[in-house]
């Protein structure tokens, strides 16, 4: 199995200062956590409220549940509610109030394309992240006024630590992701496989894809049938200087015999044997002779034409494998998790199973065990079906048990349920506090008839900000909501193709001139070195170096010196040339770069291979610009520069409709915009980007320290098609210098 990373969190003693240490990397972020910059450890400051610097979150899409997570984790602390799993607030116990302040009918969109407007705004948060489109109630979703989920008794394997209640609170299986998925009724063994389709999305390795092309198929081309023979499957890798690489392969039959448990011998120079992963160590791997060609015959031999593979997180397997198989079931996949997540192996293993796996006291995890235990899963899926799966309560039970690693435990089933649904009001009044609501009057919502809630209702926006200055600091937790008009569905779509154009020709670099027959390999290798190239054409015309003249990047010049500036930019390199023993270098000469709080290793999303470039965060743009001379000098001989893309910028941009035009072909804008900026006049949104950001800007100026702020444009829904919203936070006092700085 690959690790599952955890974060983990352990509260410092009483009077003891908090030291920030290097911890293990996390998902495709690869997130590194050092040593704060030198002259902090030399003079002591008191505590104060923090945010992490890095999103734990690779898509950088936070869902408006785990937003409601942090606003209760910022209202209660950790004593009552758990973690946020999406961010890290340090010392909450500091923060001294909340604001969220919400631009209704504005997007990512917006952003975008009025960035150089949003200037104090973008300038000023460090931390921002994509927001999915909004639902029917963007309030109720955030504040957890959302409809309760009703639950029954938790599972057998945890009525130890939690009693059951059934005869006081019953299930409502319809909400549950796996009904939702497979219905009520009991499924077929060809019901469970994964398609075609979800194989793509997951990133199984599929006949005919680019990244595939050394892959051996299984040959298993037989049909399937609820009759089909499973075999579980488990691999243990290691990492080596071109990545990960198989060292054990365990393969189970459907009775629990171990058809095949074989140590494998990597084909390149070992780096990490991961071994409180995987359990391997150099003296047991040393007197292997066995390759993975040798493992790929045999497993062609063992499985008859109609298996099906049964693992848990089964791509990794078969990537490390570099085998093909058609017919597969996932049990991460299969024991669907709501909003996209998984459960581990270990805990289906404990709550489904009643079975203790992948034991701290033992030496790595078990392959065979794993392999046998992905088996059992399926096999009790298909015996007892989804409704039976339901009713244990899997989500519950998990959250039960962050609770509990929270360092709180629940009395009963009640309890916890209380304890998952409560919403941002009822935390607010379990301390005595209530809710500012600030709106318009035509946009009243559901939260501003709740009880504990303090609701003034304004008849403009400019009404609305008015009586923001006057009773915001009377609040502890406080929600003013602007209404702005947004883009017609029309415009959006027309709007969305010229910001794809317009980030395509920023990304585009005229050079030349070249001779016809030069060398267009060694020519892709130059600009290569610099980092990834996305196409090449070779025209016969004499250019110099620069980019793209065009309507949309006349501005270029100064949106890349934006871009540089942009708070979330400052402090982080931009690095290529990296190889796969990067990180193990850098840790190594750790003590070179004072302040370093995190390495971003960015992965190809098709085949999950690290890619050859990477970010360098750092605390503070002195220490970023010493690494960078470091890093970019003789010894490492690498290119770099200081960043100029937030992250989040990257997943949006996927997002938005393909588009291509020849170079240096000229655009005029469409009727539609260039009527709709007559029309507007001073509620033009670029207008309204600038006047508002700016207002906002002045406001957030005037909160106490230690307000913890967040601003969420929550993007649209239209019968053209949605658009993806932005959010921006950060805590006064830990968001001044970067003010001071951009100002």
């Amino acid at each position: 199995m690959e690790p599952e990373k955890e974060r983990t969190g352990r509260t410092p003693k009483k009077g003891r200062k908090r030291r920030r240490v290097p911890n293990k990397l996390v998902g495709a972020s690869e997130v590194m956590k050092d040593r704060w910059d030198l002259e902090e450890r030399q003079q002591p400051e008191a505590k104060k409220a923090c945010l992490s610097t890095i999103l734990l979150s690779d898509t950088r899409e936070i869902t408006h549940g785990q937003l409601c997570e942090l606003l209760k984790y910022a209202v209660l602390g950790k004593s009552s509610v758990p973690k946020p799993s999406w961010c890290q607030l340090f010392h909450q116990n500091h923060l001294n109030n909340v604001v969220v302040f919400i631009l209704q009918g504005m997007s990512q969109l917006h952003f975008y394309r009025f960035y150089l407007e949003f200037g104090l705004l973008r300038k000023a948060f460090r931390h921002k992240f994509c927001l999915p489109p909004p639902s029917s109630d963007f309030l109720a979703d955030i504040t957890g006024l959302q409809k309760k989920q009703i639950i029954g008794d938790l599972p057998k394997g945890m009525e130890g630590s939690l009693p059951s209640s059934s005869s006081e609170v019953s299930i409502n299986l319809q909400n549950d992701p796996i009904v939702k998925k497979y219905g009520s009724e009991k499924v077929s063994l060809t019901r469970c496989l994964l398609t075609k389709e979800e194989m793509k999305t997951y990133h199984f390795p599929l006949q005919g894809f680019p990244d595939c092309e050394n892959f051996v198929p299984t040959k298993c081309c037989g049909s399937i049938t609820n009759n089909s023979p499973l075999f579980g499957l488990d691999c243990e890798m290691c990492l080596t200087s071109k990545g990960r690489e198989l060292t054990r392969i365990s393969l189970v039959a459907e009775g629990g015999c171990c058809v095949m448990d074989e140590l494998v011998k990597p084909d390149n120079k070992i780096v990490d044997y991961l071994t409180s992963f995987s359990g391997i160590t150099k003296k047991i791997l040393n007197p292997v002779t066995t390759k993975l060609k040798d493992v790929q015959r045999q497993l062609k031999a063992l499985l008859p034409p109609n298996a099906v593979l049964v693992g848990h997180s089964l791509d990794l397997d078969l990537r490390a494998l570099k085998m093909i198989h058609p017919y597969v079931i996932d049990t991460s996949l299969l024991y669907v998790r709501e909003q996209g997540r998984r459960f581990k192996l270990k805990f289906l293993a404990k709550v489904i199973l009643g079975k203790d796996i992948q034991c701290p006291d033992r030496f790595g995890h078990d392959a065979t065990e794993d392999a046998r235990t992905t088996l059992e899963l399926a096999r009790y899926f298909l015996k007892y079906g989804p409704k039976k799966i339901a009713e244990l309560n899997l989500e519950a039970v998990a959250s039960h048990q962050e609770l509990e690693a929270a360092g709180l435990e629940p009395r009963n089933t009640a309890e916890v349920v209380q304890q998952l649904n409560t919403s941002v009001l009822e935390c607010l009044d379990s301390v005595g506090q209530k809710l500012l609501f600030l709106t318009r009057e035509a946009d009243a919502t559901e939260l501003s008839s709740s009880k504990n809630c303090q609701t003034i209702k304004c008849f403009s926006n400019k009404e609305v900000l008015e009586q923001a200055r006057v009773e915001v600091p009377l609040f502890t937790f406080s929600i003013v909501q602007f209404s702005l008009e947004p883009f017609p569905p029309n415009l959006s779509e027309e709007m969305s193709k010229r910001m794809k154009i317009k980030w395509m020709e920023m990304s585009t670099v005229y050079a030349g001139p070249f001779s016809k027959n030069c060398n267009l390999r060694a020519l892709n290798r130059l600009f290569e070195s610099f980092g990834p190239v996305l196409s090449m054409t070779l025209t016969l015309e004499s250019h110099q170096v620069q980019r793209p003249v065009t309507e949309l990047t006349l501005d270029c010049d100064i949106l890349v010196n934006e871009l540089e500036q942009d708070s979330e930019n400052r402090g982080t390199i931009y690095l290529s040339g990296v190889s796969e023993t990067f990180k193990e270098h850098l840790l190594q000469q750790s003590s070179l770069f004072l302040g370093l709080e995190a390495l971003i290793l960015p992965k190809d999303l098709k085949n999950g291979k690290q890619k050859n470039y990477c970010f360098l965060r750092f605390r503070t743009f002195g220490s970023a610009h010493r690494a960078l001379g470091i890093l970019t000098g003789k010894n490492w001989k690498l290119k770099g520069r200081h960043a100029l893309t937030p992250r989040h910028l990257h997943s949006w941009l996927r997002g938005l409709p393909p588009e291509s035009r020849p170079p240096g072909l000229r655009v005029i804008p469409p009727p539609s915009e260039q009527e709709a900026v007559q029309m507007l006049n001073l509620d033009h949104p670029k207008i309204a980007a600038w006047r508002w950001g700016r207002k906002i800007g002045k406001l957030y100026h005037s909160l106490c320290s230690g307000t913890l702020c967040l601003i969420l444009l929550p993007g649209t829904e239209s019968t053209h098609g949605s658009l993806s919203g932005l959010g921006l936070m950060g805590i006064k006092d830990e968001e001044e210098s970067n003010i001071l700085n951009c100002l």
